[in-house]
């Protein structure tokens, strides 16, 4: 695009003294199908729209009020009231359910500190596995399990207790959503590796290629695959609309008309 068709379009002005960034910041009546899973990342696509076009709007503009004495920022904030509204729901609704299964992992691996494979030796207090190599993968991958489980509890946390301003939708709760499901994924995959180390355990070398250890290996991380494949949608939004978005306009950054 030229820059004379771009000072056309960012000085348009419709009959009711809309400029361009009015017409960005008013969300439409009748939606169409959002390319976004959840209303929480649609907010943040439409903040995101709203400041690429603020930036290439002459500053003399951007604060401009209409016919109804609204700048484009209100106008934005009373439009986007009840996506707004949706946004928390939804943000609240994902990090509850999250922060249940993250709850239920910790509460498992915490109580498996206290009752380790083979236990111990009671004349020394030491534990019988301690030199065996799947006593610690057991031992590692249980300590990371704890470690990422607590970690995604207090990021889900931190959202349900979350002020939910306009801005936070921007980057600071998806951000929150994207890192609380990987640390969340963490735990789900290292949890089953310290079952899988527990279990062969108790079986000598010479058994644990048969079919009855291989098959439970096997079944063991169809969690991790479900896991994957169910929210494998949500990251990739977040994911694109927080990091990729601004693409999509393809502008010089910092230039304005």
């Amino acid at each position: 695009m030229g820059g004379f068709d771009k000072e056309l379009q960012a000085t348009y002005v419709d009959e009711q003294d809309n400029n361009m960034l009015h017409l960005a910041g008013k969300y439409p009546e009748s939606p169409s199908a959002s390319v976004v899973l959840g209303a929480a990342l649609e907010m943040q696509r439409e903040l995101l729209m709203f400041e690429e076009v603020r930036m290439i709007m002459k500053p003399s503009l951007r604060d401009k009020q209409n016919s109804e004495g609204h700048t484009p920022k209100e106008l934005f904030t009373v439009t986007h009231k009840d996506l707004q509204k949706r946004g928390e729901t939804w943000m609240k609704s994902t990090a509850k359910s999250c922060m249940l299964v993250a709850t239920l992992i910790a509460t498992v691996v915490f109580a498996a500190v206290f009752s380790i494979p083979g236990g111990n030796n009671q004349q020394i207090g030491r534990p019988i596995y301690l030199d065996k190599t799947f006593f610690k993968v057991f031992a590692v991958s249980n300590a990371i399990a704890l470690s990422s489980s607590s970690i995604s509890i207090l990021v889900f946390l931190s959202i349900l207790t979350s002020r939910y301003e306009e801005e936070d939708f921007r980057m600071s709760l998806p951000l929150k959503l994207m890192f609380g499901l990987l640390t969340l994924f963490i735990s789900v995959i290292t949890m089953m590796i310290a079952f899988s180390s527990a279990f062969f355990l108790f079986y000598p070398s010479s058994e644990r290629l048969n079919w009855i250890t291989m098959s439970t290996a096997v079944l063991v991380f169809v969690p991790v695959t479900l896991y994957v494949g169910l929210q494998y949608s949500l990251l990739r939004d977040i994911i694109y609309s927080t990091f990729c978005s601004r693409n999509q306009f393809n502008r010089t950054p910092s230039r304005t008309i």
